[in-house]
């Protein structure tokens, strides 16, 4: 890397795309510093790399970006989300803070290197791909040194939108549901997107517009066999397709998902992506290096599948039934502490408890239950809902045991009603847990 003394920049440190680069221009010799929204989950991600802290929601106006682009030669702007949500912003991530981004670089002469996104265009039928174009624009106008590489379906070690769905419908044993099978695709190796970036940062690609897709156009079904193929996982025996009107009711529920703060693949952005499929033209690219993009077989091959890449997938399948099961697990033990009221006082007022006390704590205890199982569905509060049951279901089983050892008795009793909260909070616990 001819450039390995510049100092760069990169947007969305810690996502899918950035994460990557961080390491990609660090191996490469260049100072890397990148600008994330949390900087004690960037460590974690990106431990001993040099971060420092910014929200593009709040990055709105040139002046915002003053202190920030103090000392860089050049920005690669790899943040982006895939829909709107409590966390995200499109229009403000992919387009109002890169406006001004462009405006404070254009005044300073720093270079920015765009991950645009293939088929972003102000005619789009996603929001994703409108603001992205939006945000392609703003660069353009501010006359700032610009490269705009726009890759097709990213494939990499880690996942991320498209390719976590891909890894999820794989997981799937026996059967393969898919929808829009025919849909054509063209896909980038994360290596190859990340070897476009750093021919930017020397400048030996000249700047432009630049689709990242890889020759060949390749079906939905071919990439999702290549993936399940490569995943190891066992050739599917039978094949389902769904119809529109299935994927498009699961990208509704989706959706409203999302609402709660859960960034579901199957979101409706992703899936009308899916329906539309994912074109560019390799040609200019091609023309400028006389080097292609690498095929889908060859990235899929180029990397290793570890058993941490199936349990992931697997765990990503999962993850929405174990958080409704045990959602529905404690609220459902609430509602009927609440309905069988008399019987469980009675319990405890054979234990030797007042009757105004054993009303209250089983008042008490069944809203805890309720609420916890509410708690659950809104994804910031997850995790402390998962730990909060766990220690609320050991509780009951010492409580149970010192002051009402009668329960044990019950043949609905602690034992029965605790112990398959305790494992389904075990088994929910490192799926929602945190990155």
């Amino acid at each position: 890397m001819q450039g390995s003394g510049k100092n760069i920049l990169v947007l969305g440190a810690y996502g899918f795309i950035g994460a990557a680069m961080m390491r990609s221009l660090s191996d490469r010799g260049a100072n890397v510093c990148g600008l994330v929204r949390d900087t004690n989950l960037g460590e974690k991600i990106l431990p001993g790399m040099s971060l420092a802290q910014g929200d593009l929601r709040q990055l709105t106006h040139p002046h915002d970006w003053r202190e920030i682009l103090s000392g860089f030669d050049c920005i690669v702007n790899c943040a982006g989300a895939l829909q709107d949500g409590p966390k995200d912003d499109l229009e403000a991530v992919h387009h109002t803070a890169i406006a001004a981004l462009g405006q404070a670089c254009a005044a300073r002469g720093i270079a920015v290197i765009q991950i645009s996104a293939t088929g972003s265009s102000p005619e789009a039928d996603t929001e994703f791909m409108r603001t992205k174009a939006s945000g392609d624009a703003a660069l353009q106008a501010s006359g700032v040194p610009l490269w705009i590489l726009r890759p097709g379906l990213v494939i990499g070690q880690t996942d991320y939108g498209g390719t976590t769905l891909l890894r999820m419908l794989a997981a799937i044993p026996l059967v393969q549901p898919i929808a829009y099978p025919q849909t054509l695709v063209q896909c980038v190796g994360m290596a190859d997107l990340c070897s476009a970036v750093a021919a930017a940062v020397d400048e030996t690609l000249p700047q432009g517009t630049y689709d990242l897709v890889e020759d060949q156009a390749h079906s939905l079904s071919e990439v999702l066999d290549e993936t399940r193929r490569w995943m190891g996982f066992p050739k599917a025996r039978v094949r389902i397709t769904a119809p529109a009107v299935v994927a498009k009711f699961a990208a509704g529920c989706a959706d409203q998902l999302g609402r709660l703060g859960w960034r579901s693949p199957l979101r409706s952005n992703a899936m009308t992506v899916m329906a539309t499929g994912v074109l560019g033209d390799p040609a200019p690219f091609r023309r400028v290096t006389g080097e292609s993009m690498g095929s889908m077989p060859e990235i899929y091959r180029s990397m290793a599948c570890s058993r941490e890449h199936r349990l992931a997938a697997r765990m990503s399948l999962l993850m929405p039934l174990t958080v409704a099961v045990l959602s529905l697990f404690w609220v459902l033990s609430g509602v009927f502490g609440l309905l069988s009221l008399p019987q469980a006082t009675q319990v405890l007022t054979v234990a030797g408890w007042t009757s105004g006390a054993a009303v209250a704590s089983v008042l008490f205890w069944s809203c805890v239950d309720i609420g916890l199982g509410l708690a659950i569905l809104w994804r910031p509060w997850a995790e402390r809902a998962c730990i909060a049951q766990l220690c609320v279901a050991v509780f009951y089983l010492l409580a149970a045991s010192i002051t009402a050892p009668a329960l044990w008795l019950d043949p609905l009793g602690p034992l029965v009603k605790v112990m398959p909260a305790i494992m389904l909070s075990l088994v929910a616990l490192p799926m929602v847990k945190s990155r």
